[in-house]
């Protein structure tokens, strides 16, 4: 029997919308950081990308993808090949990566942070992560990024305040420095998906999830954006998507990576009733 609709969570909604970042992509190391991201990554290789690569997250190359959660007993790791952290460095720098991360910020130009907000950077008003490896992962290979808040605090005005993830912008550019080794594809929100594909790399709608308007997702950016010519609604999970979700995350660990996790159906209802 298939699911109703109001039955179908936003979380659920987003590891599909972020899985469609990894199609058509070829055989390349497919890093989702999170939990959303990580079940998406098993999701697209089960479904439209199967030459995908993933990791167990420690050393190999797994021919399945791992579920969340502590390994059940007799658990048995299909393992396809060797992959060391040397050998990460590898697919990051030769470009055979897609890493879908989640920033904290993000600003017109793509760049991202993860390192503090507000105040000097010597003496942050909060302090975060740290920039850590997001300045050398965010470039040589392609990159995506899930922020499951849209709001003015992560889609910022002007720049991020600490820019830990290389972005499009032109003022960050010494002479002659080359501009190639950045490719931006997506921004899976819990309002839209986005691309980078307007004029100069300007951020763009490239649909709406169920519920939501334009207005209101340009009312929750700090910039302008512009809409795709074919901007439409993002798709809700099949089942066949809905079983395979299950199963890579069989503790529904899935629920506690948005606040509340409402149904995707009525995201623009439960956005009102929280404000």
């Amino acid at each position: 029997m298939a699911n109703h609709q109001q039955d179908i969570t936003l979380a659920e909604l987003l590891i599909v919308a972020c899985a469609e970042t990894w199609r058509n992509n070829g055989e390349v190391l497919a890093s989702g950081i999170g939990t959303i991201p990580r079940i998406a990554a098993g999701l697209a290789k089960l479904t439209h990308s199967p030459e995908l690569l993933l990791t167990d997250g420690e050393a190999y190359l797994v021919e399945e993808p791992i579920p969340l959660g502590p390994r059940p007993e007799g658990f048995q790791l299909k393992a396809a090949g060797w992959m060391p952290f040397a050998r990460i460095f590898e697919c990051v720098w030769g470009g055979a990566r897609h890493a879908l991360t989640m920033p904290t910020q993000i600003d017109r130009y793509g760049q991202t942070n993860i390192s503090c907000l507000g105040g000097d950077y010597q003496r942050p008003k909060t302090q975060l992560l740290g920039a850590r490896g997001y300045p050398g992962n965010s470039i040589n290979h392609i990159n995506s990024y899930l922020i499951t808040s849209h709001g003015l605090r992560s889609f910022v005005k002007g720049e991020v305040d600490m820019v830990a993830g290389v972005g499009y912008n032109p003022a960050r550019r010494e002479p002659g420095m080359r501009g190639d080794f950045i490719d931006l594809r997506l921004v899976v929100t819990d309002l839209c998906v986005l691309d980078f594909q307007g004029p100069d790399h300007a951020i763009r709608v490239r649909s709406l999830h169920p519920g939501v308007t334009f207005d209101e997702v340009q009312a929750a950016t700090g910039f302008e954006l512009l809409g795709a010519p074919d901007m439409g609604v993002t798709p809700l999970p099949t089942e066949e998507q809905l079983e395979i979700i299950r199963r890579l995350d069989p503790l529904n660990q899935r629920a506690g990576a948005l606040r509340n996790n409402p149904p995707a159906v009525r995201v623009a209802a439960a956005r009102e009733a929280v404000a």
